[in-house]
């Protein structure tokens, strides 16, 4: 089993965090997003993950490709590479990943983060296309049915056609058979929404040569696009996972409100921390209030109130009160009133 991972966007949308980490490389909860996602499927695919593809931007260096090796070195599985270099849409993206496209494979776009259940049913289909439904499906692809036999896929639809949103996962049997049908829209230049080549566009040319669709669904569904969807999700996985804080690590003059994330050397000394906070590795919270907030790697927060903030990797905050947002490395300096 392969799973084929397109994550050559820049994460303009939660960015100053992305400027230096790929956005499926931030962390949520102690673990990336990548990370997050071959876990799921490694534990719910009835065969194991054998081999992992990430199609990386241009730009990506080494650093990228050695954590994402480790990725895959965790959870029994090879690493390989490739790049796009010009972002020309998701079927595109799909493509870069070349000779690899053969065998079973899941297809899964690295920008959102999922629960399901591990009871999924790939037999006598040749693509399984996950769908949830959504009140708005006007930003997505859709599943069209008659009946219970899905029909039609369609790109981000002008008029309601369906509430079943295509969340960017696929498990196909073959994924040859998912390469020519991309092949064949860039042959006669298919195109489709924001004159890209959709990935959408491929499976429906799949399902009109009347290949076996069936869909499967998630128990949740998580958007991590926008600084403020990333704060939500944090929450949500906050609430899944029991993360008590290691007493060690907390002085004996702070408060924890739980649920609360408290990474590997991270330290926590006076102040109150919690509900629906986030403190990955080696980050120092020295007499703060902080809540609603994520503290990235070796960050350092002092005598400050944080609520809905973000601080970078290595940032430093001193004497703050409210909501901040701030890259790697940045340093803000204020005074409390």
């Amino acid at each position: 089993m392969k799973l084929i991972i397109p994550m050559a966007g820049r994460g303009t949308r939660v960015r100053p965090h992305s400027h230096v980490t790929p956005k499926p490389l931030l962390p949520v909860c102690g673990k990336s997003m990548v990370e997050r996602i071959v876990s799921t499927f490694s534990d719910v695919l009835p065969r194991p993950i054998t081999e992992a593809v990430f199609v990386l931007g241009p730009d990506f260096g080494q650093e990228v490709r050695d954590e994402l090796t480790a990725v895959c070195r965790r959870h029994g599985a090879t690493a390989h590479f490739a790049v796009q270099d010009v972002a020309r849409g998701t079927a595109h993206a799909v493509a870069c990943a070349g000779d690899h496209m053969d065998g079973e494979g899941i297809v899964v776009f690295a920008d959102t983060l999922f629960f399901m259940k591990p009871d999924l049913d790939l037999e006598g289909a040749d693509v399984v296309a996950w769908v949830k439904h959504v009140d708005d499906p006007s930003r997505f692809g859709v599943a069209v049915r008659e009946g219970d036999r899905v029909v039609r896929l369609v790109e981000k639809p002008a008029e309601l056609i369906s509430t079943e949103a295509l969340i960017g996962i696929y498990w196909c049997r073959d994924l040859g058979m998912l390469q020519q049908a991309i092949q064949y829209l860039f042959d006669e230049n298919l195109t489709g929404h924001g004159d890209e080549y959709q990935l959408t566009d491929a499976f429906d040319r799949m399902l009109k040569q009347d290949r076996v669709f069936k869909t499967a669904t998630v128990t949740e569904w998580l958007d991590c696009g926008t600084i403020p969807a990333l704060l939500d999700t944090t929450r949500v996985i906050l609430r899944h996972e029991n993360h008590a804080p290691d007493p060690a690590r907390v002085s004996d003059n702070a408060i924890i409100h739980e649920p609360v994330f408290l990474g590997e050397g991270a330290t926590i000394s006076g102040g109150v921390v919690g509900p629906h906070a986030s403190v990955e590795a080696g980050a120092r919270i020295t007499n703060s209030h902080v809540s609603d907030s994520i503290v990235f790697g070796d960050a350092t927060v002092v005598q400050s109130r944080l609520s809905k903030s973000l601080v970078g990797r290595s940032a430093e905050v001193t004497g703050f009160d409210g909501a901040l947002n701030i890259g790697d490395h940045s340093s803000v300096s204020a005074h409390l009133p």
